[in-house]
């Protein structure tokens, strides 16, 4: 491995128009029923049957070069409807090939479950793989924010061209959201969104659990003298930006001797990182009693990262945050404060720093989804995706041409409404259930009556989602607005 070459000031990615931006192929993988989807679920709220395809697209690799990246690709089947885009970030994957674009062709794509539900429901839902994952060539840029940017634009570009010329088509819609690594990929991604196109380009974005304070939150986590599961976040966050910045010649630099070997077969791709975890953990134990994560680094570099804030890896991990900044669109920060693997502090820094460079307090907004049992980093998959998914559920549209929207069969009167609001419509034998944006059940699920109409007057000013399930099983939304 090579020395930094330039000044970290001066590290660009160089994309070449020539080079990226376009689909190589796009490849039938399967077919899900409404029905498979709604098992997959737990609950009947799938609108469509969706084809999934693994997409290949130009794009470059971490030295900047033209390379071939992938992803998957799950579209709502149904002709004739203009759709929302939905740009899904997967989290940590234990291998190469453990990425959405090889789902149900592996049991470690199974990330790819999210797209589904998101397509089920009327998004046209995007999954990159990322840089140096699926089909790309050479190692992971694994939290890197510039990486992370150029393969989901990327991918994005590309599927929408396509997409134009397939009859597929697409609204100027863009929702952004993905779960631990996925959710520090998605504040990424906004944020370079914005800063290139304008607050309008982002519909909405969730970021779910995610290691967003790099050079804080994260970076005390290598320092602190307690024991911590996931070690091998740290080598996997090492040899990601070294592919990238080329600060290190050797992993014997940066890792002590103990370790090198382990951490050199992961990063050859002979085990996968849930098996060097387990392995750093044995090691640690063995010769330092637990796993206390520092011990596996240098002396001379624990103690540059500790003391020297101007120090190569301190100037990276800053380089690379992601919650110093101000989303412009309607944004919600979900994790859960029992989290094991990511540190809910990531959450709660990334929300007060926004607030204080000027986030307006009713668009973005963080929230602790842990129902006071603890609920660990995988207990917070599911609450992260039911709120996010009700969230975007306010904001989306799908539309016959340009103006008529079928994410409805029913007219909600009058609306908004202080008071009682009533369907319009064939509603016989409907059932009907209500939920706030964060997904929260706010009225429980009921037959309609259309003298009673549905009271909403105990419930606070806001955005709603009506759920209205009709006698055949047919599912719509409906937005509720409470207040004048």
């Amino acid at each position: 491995m090579k020395k930094l070459l330039l000044p970290i000031v001066a590290l660009t990615m160089c994309i070449s128009i020539a080079y990226s931006q376009t689909i190589v192929s796009v490849s039938f993988r399967g077919r899900a029923t409404i029905d498979d989807i709604n098992t997959i679920i737990g609950i009947p709220i799938a609108q469509f049957n969706v084809n999934y395809y693994k997409v290949t697209y130009n794009s470059v690799d971490a030295k900047g070069n033209p390379d071939v990246l992938s992803g998957l690709l799950m579209v709502p089947d149904s002709a004739g409807l203009v759709y929302p885009t939905l740009m899904y970030e997967h989290g940590t994957s234990a291998c190469k090939t453990c990425v959405p674009s090889r789902y149900e062709e592996t049991p470690d794509g199974d990330e790819g479950r999210a797209g589904l539900v998101f397509a089920s429901v009327g998004f046209v839902s995007l999954l990159p793989d990322y840089v140096g994952m699926g089909d790309g060539n050479g190692f992971q840029t694994y939290v890197h924010y510039n990486t992370t940017v150029s393969a989901s634009e990327d991918m994005l570009t590309a599927v929408r061209s396509w997409a134009a010329d397939n009859d597929i088509a697409l609204n100027d819609q863009l929702f952004i959201t993905g779960y631990s690594q996925g959710g520090y990929a998605a504040a990424a991604f906004h944020k370079g969104m914005q800063d290139k196109h304008g607050a309008s380009f982002v519909t909405a974005a969730a970021y779910n659990s995610g290691p967003y304070s790099l050079s804080g939150v994260m970076r005390d986590l290598i320092l602190v003298d307690s024991a911590y599961q996931y070690p091998a976040y740290i080598p996997n966050t090492m040899l990601g930006f070294n592919e990238y910045y080329e600060a290190f010649d050797d992993i014997a630099d940066v890792f002590k001797p103990e370790f090198v070997t382990d951490i050199q077969k992961y990063y050859d791709g002979d085990i996968y990182l849930t098996e060097l975890n387990e392995r750093i953990i044995d090691t640690l134990t063995q010769y330092f009693g637990s796993p206390v994560a520092y011990h596996m680094l240098n002396d001379n570099i624990l103690d540059s990262i500790a003391n020297r804030p101007n120090y190569i890896i301190n100037k990276l991990l800053e380089q690379n945050d992601v919650y110093n900044w101000v989303p412009e669109s309607p944004t919600r920060i979900f994790y859960c404060k029992g989290d094991d693997q990511v540190p809910y502090k990531n959450s709660e820094v990334a929300i007060a720093e926004m607030y204080l460079l000027g986030a307006d307090t009713d668009d973005v907004k963080a929230e602790d989804l842990d129902d006071g049992s603890g609920m660990t980093h995988a207990d917070c998959v599911q609450p992260a995706f039911t709120n996010t998914l009700f969230f975007f559920l306010g904001y989306y549209s799908v539309t016959v041409g340009l103006d008529k929207d079928v994410t409805s069969s029913y007219k909600v009167y009058p609306n908004p409404s202080t008071d009682k609001v009533f369907l319009d419509g064939d509603i016989q034998g409907a059932s009907v259930m209500l939920y706030d944006l964060n997904g929260r059940e706010r009225m429980a699920n009921t037959a309609y009556d259309s003298f009673k109409g549905i009271d909403v007057s105990s419930l606070e000013n806001g955005t709603y989602i009506l759920v209205v399930t009709s006698q055949n099983g047919t599912v719509n939304f409906n937005k509720v607005i409470v207040g004048k």
